[in-house]
């Protein structure tokens, strides 16, 4: 098989695999914080932060990476929306975890309410937006590998 559709194969597994871990902190993690009492909560919260380089952040800047690489090394026939459409909603998961999810992961990190504060009921409320975007992502990468496969 062509080396270039391999690796585009490798991303495309990625991005399922990153689809799973939203999920997973989507419908499960954030919401079972509620459940902690505040001592409880401070002690979960650091193990899973404690997790997080391995399982999320490693596999999001591989995803990342090869997302961008996809640019310039991407089978051949790829169409222009798929080798851009999944970086723009990389980037702006990116961006808004920049600006929100991450600061306000910060701050709830040391809130003395912790699972009853604001920054925890902020991020329940807003975090299917990144889950939409990681969404977007592997569907662009889907439907760009339905493209290229189906010729």
């Amino acid at each position: 098989m062509d080396p270039a559709k391999v690796f585009f194969i490798a991303c495309l597994a990625l991005a399922f695999y990153l689809v799973g871990a939203i999920w997973a902190h989507e419908v499960d993690i954030f919401r079972s914080w509620k459940l902690y009492d505040v001592d409880s909560f401070h002690k979960a919260q650091q193990v899973h932060f404690r997790k997080l380089p391995y399982w999320v952040f490693t596999p999001l800047g591989l995803a990342l990476i090869s997302s961008i690489v996809l640019i310039w090394y991407h089978p051949e026939a790829s169409p222009t929306w798929g080798i851009t459409g999944n970086l723009v909603f990389q980037i702006a998961s990116l961006v808004l975890t920049a600006i929100f999810w991450g600061p306000w992961q910060a701050k709830l990190s040391t809130d003395p309410d912790g699972p009853n504060g604001v920054y925890l009921a902020r991020i329940l409320r807003t975090h299917w937006i990144r889950t939409l975007f990681i969404n977007a992502y592997a569907f662009f990468m889907f439907a760009w590998a339905i493209d290229v496969f189906a010729r």
